[in-house]
């Protein structure tokens, strides 16, 4: 991808950074020939960046274009909100607790260079600030009233550099450019990056080490080239043209900044944070399910003012849920009115809505997996020995799992299969894992996961490496189809 450097004026521009065209801003603005570039990375390095100013409209026309500014104009609009600062600042209060700790001043400036700072002690803290401030010269200054406290980041001019710091800035700049391509292997099929967010302290990750390795081999068989990337690697998400999700998501969670940031910036996301908005909430499955007469167990909203209520209504046993469960976790199984109420004050003290349901026993549970509103691959999980559920944590944290059977897709019977792909068409046309519970010829939904397990040897079972190149199909579809799209208009 070409990077073109925009400033106000090339001839005062102070550094030689190799590789890159340095560009003055009317001419980015006004000649059509830059406007007809087809890919290029816009580092805008203007003077201001208020609204209206030419700073603000090289980013704003760089987005029409299809070209990937720095930063972009919601970037610019967070400099200039103090409440986006404050959040920002409380968000790494820990992070600047610990980096700043050693310090004996009352203020202190830290200079942030491509995501970079001279002092190694401050490379997280500057990467994080980076992450979420996407400019490409960055000072933050903070200040200590018995904690420290960030008082302002802002954007810098190339002219405010030190003169000592200019080899630093140079060294930067070109492995930030440089970036993942510096020490891959040129593959002119390759036409897209992909980037497989992954995170390796997860205990129980959504893709195990072989199935991790056979996405990244269907991607690249198919033209993407492919890089795992894990949460530090938030600013760069630009650089890439699509994005697959393989942490564990959450809402409050990085997963779900980094599918908002990547659909922010145009990219094709898997799974989209809408998928993550609805599928992480079970509250709002209960109520979507229901809508739409897609059948569930007895299913009922609990709070504070109807507990005592269902206490005495409910069957028992039944299943009370955190509305954001997963993995098991959050989801106990009480068998009568005196554990129920226990329970639900213990889960209302962490959200004012959770879910009873029906408890409904079976020998395993249903997993259709689903791309793009096919199904893709079947599973029969069976319940954990001596256990409920099909996984299962003691109090030592041991993790215990039932035995796993995958079934063709076309010998699963087919009411599992339309209420499965009909439950999935409600949230979109994403990767999804709908569990399900067969009780003779009627299927009940239990949930629909944003972000199914898929391990190689189990998921993968019956279509072997065809399961992952059919993902990474859907992918190449989609971004085949976004780059054919009508072309921007020049600009005169």
């Amino acid at each position: 991808m070409q990077v073109l450097i925009v400033v106000d004026n090339p001839n005062n521009w102070p550094l030689d950074i190799s590789g890159v065209e340095v560009v003055a801003a009317r001419e980015y603005v006004m000649n059509s020939t830059y406007g007809a570039l087809r890919a290029a990375k816009i580092v805008n390095l203007c003077r201001s960046y208020r609204y209206q100013s030419l700073g603000y409209y090289v980013s704003l026309l760089a987005t029409a274009r299809g070209h990937k500014p720095m930063p972009n104009v919601t970037t610019m609009q967070d400099f200039a909100s103090h409440g986006m600062v404050r959040v920002i600042a409380d968000d790494l209060d820990e992070l600047i607790q610990k980096s700043l700790a050693p310090l004996r001043s009352e203020t202190f400036d830290l200079y942030i260079y491509f995501g970079r700072a001279q002092a190694k002690r401050y490379a997280r803290l500057s990467r994080q600030l980076f992450n979420l401030f996407q400019a490409p010269l960055l000072h933050a200054q903070f200040v200590c009233r018995n904690r420290w406290h960030l008082r302002h980041i802002t954007p810098m001019p190339a002219s405010a550099i030190p003169d000592a710091h200019r080899a630093f800035v140079v060294q930067a700049a070109t492995e930030h450019f440089a970036g993942r391509h510096s020490n891959r292997r040129k593959r002119t099929l390759q036409r897209y990056d992909l980037a497989i967010l992954r995170d390796t302290s997860e205990a129980l990750p959504p893709s195990n080490k072989q199935a991790m390795q056979r996405f990244m081999k269907a991607a690249e068989s198919l033209g993407l080239r492919t890089e795992f990337i894990e949460r530090d690697d938030y600013g760069r998400i630009a650089e890439f043209d699509a994005l697959f999700i393989r942490a564990t998501t959450r809402v409050n969670h990085y997963t779900y900044r980094f599918a908002r940031r990547a659909a922010s910036e145009g990219l094709v996301v898997m799974d989209d944070p809408e998928s993550i908005l609805q599928c992480c909430n079970k509250v709002y499955l209960a109520e979507l399910l229901h809508r739409h007469k897609v059948p569930i167990p007895g299913t009922y909203v609990v709070h504070s003012n109807n507990m005592d209520t269902l206490a005495h209504d409910l069957d028992f046993p039944c299943v009370l849920k955190e509305p954001d469960s997963a993995f098991s976790q959050g989801v106990v199984k009480v068998d009568n009115r005196e554990e129920f109420l226990s329970q639900a004050q213990r889960m209302l003290g962490q959200s004012d809505l959770i879910v009873a349901q029906n408890f409904v026993p079976t020998a395993f549970d249903w997993r259709v997996g689903i791309c793009d509103q096919q199904p893709l691959y079947a599973c029969k999980y069976y319940m954990a020995s001596d256990h409920w559920q099909i996984h299962h944590t003691d109090h030592t944290g041991r993790h215990r799992f039932g035995a796993v059977e995958t079934i063709a897709v076309e010998n699963v019977p087919p009411q599992v299969l339309r209420t499965a792909i009909r439950a999935a068409n409600l949230i979109g046309n994403g990767l999804y894992g709908v569990d399900l519970k067969q009780v003779g010829r009627r299927c009940y939904v239990i949930e629909i996961n944003d972000n199914p397990n898929i391990d190689a040897e189990i998921e993968d079972a019956v279509l072997g490496d065809e399961l992952y190149c059919r993902i990474m199909h859907t992918f190449l579809q989609r971004l085949e189809r976004r780059s054919t799209g009508p072309s921007p208009a020049p600009s005169r």
